[in-house]
């Protein structure tokens, strides 16, 4: 066994005794989960967008986490960094476009940079169009890696006193290790440097992909959770096959009723649907508050919705919301 797994295993093991801290559960009630930051009122995955859910309340703050080319992970929605970043404006870059993206249009990859190069980079808001009080920050901020994440967490969590939890998740994770990047190796390895999770810093894996969180399953102490919007895995069958190597799961919001919350409590699995925003242009016509599809809407109310089904957190781009509906 490597000096990473030789770690890693001791955690685990370490780990067990401070096993009811993590993941809250001495509070017995719903957590917030800033998705990506406040990234409602900051551009998301910026060290100012956490800052801003941890003030706001939140109790766990979310890194999407890529890779760079020296193989470090960096907190990014995807590898594709066009519009989350200002790399289309350098010109010092423009050799490092691929010749077409998702859109079709050229791309950025995170994984084209090493660490150095890629904080070069600036910031900005994804959709402006939407959130443009958000553009205001715009080129503020360098992107932040994981350590950076954890750094912040571990020193808000000391000097507020309370527990900021980390939410990882492994993007892109079979795309990256077909290009050699094995990153759930690299969060493990970073999660037993920094001796996580702890009763300080509590730990939320995730992944869409179901072999990702089987590949760390026995490796870490955190909480294993399966996100996802496959309608399969909510049945009773899929929350069955579920439940062999995860204890949360997060469901789209829109897929989630009583009975589906009832059924995964039954196995043990806390569920944490994503993602509430407060735009009317994202709530139902009940909740909308007049006809701007920018402005925002009934929240509070509509969260509640979701907390009186039982549910045991949730993702929210706007924390300061969630926190009050959570606290009624």
């Amino acid at each position: 066994m490597d000096m990473t797994r030789r770690t890693a295993a001791g955690l685990l093991i370490a780990g067990a005794a401070l096993a009811p801290s993590f993941g809250f559960a001495q509070t017995n009630r719903p957590i917030v989960i800033g998705h990506r930051g406040a990234s409602g009122l900051r551009p998301e995955h910026t060290l100012m967008s956490y800052r801003e859910a941890i003030a706001e309340g939140a109790d766990v703050i979310e890194p999407d986490l890529v890779v760079t080319k020296d193989h470090i992970l960096v907190a990014r929605h995807e590898n594709d960094i066009t519009v989350t970043t200002d790399v289309s404006t350098r010109p010092e870059f423009a050799g490092r476009a691929r010749p077409a993206g998702r859109s079709g249009a050229p791309a950025w990859h995170v994984e084209d940079f090493t660490l150095k190069e890629y904080q070069t980079l600036r910031c900005v808001e994804r959709i402006p169009a939407q959130r443009p009080e958000n553009a205001k920050y715009n080129g503020r901020e360098a992107p932040p890696s994981l350590q950076q994440v954890i750094d912040l967490a571990k020193s808000e969590s000391a000097r507020l006193k309370r527990p900021i939890g980390i939410y990882p998740e492994l993007k892109q994770w079979a795309e990256l290790k077909a290009k050699g990047f094995e990153t759930d190796k690299l969060l493990l390895a970073m999660l037993a440097k920094n001796h996580l999770p702890s009763a300080a810093v509590p730990v939320y894996l995730q992944s869409f992909e179901p072999e990702a969180l089987k590949a760390v399953l026995g490796k870490t102490a955190s909480v294993i959770v399966q996100t996802t919007s496959d309608r399969s895995l909510l049945t009773p069958d899929g929350l069955k096959k579920v439940a062999e190597y995860a204890t949360g799961l997060g469901p789209d919001y829109s897929l989630v009723t009583p009975q589906l919350v009832e059924n995964a409590h039954k196995l043990g699995i806390k569920v944490h649907p994503y993602t509430f925003r407060a735009e009317n242009g994202y709530l139902p016509a009940a909740y909308k508050v007049g006809t701007d599809a920018n402005a925002h809407g009934n929240l509070v109310g509509y969260i509640r919705t979701y907390l009186d089904m039982g549910i045991d957190g949730f993702f929210t781009d706007f924390p300061a919301i969630g926190v009050e509906a959570r606290n009624r």
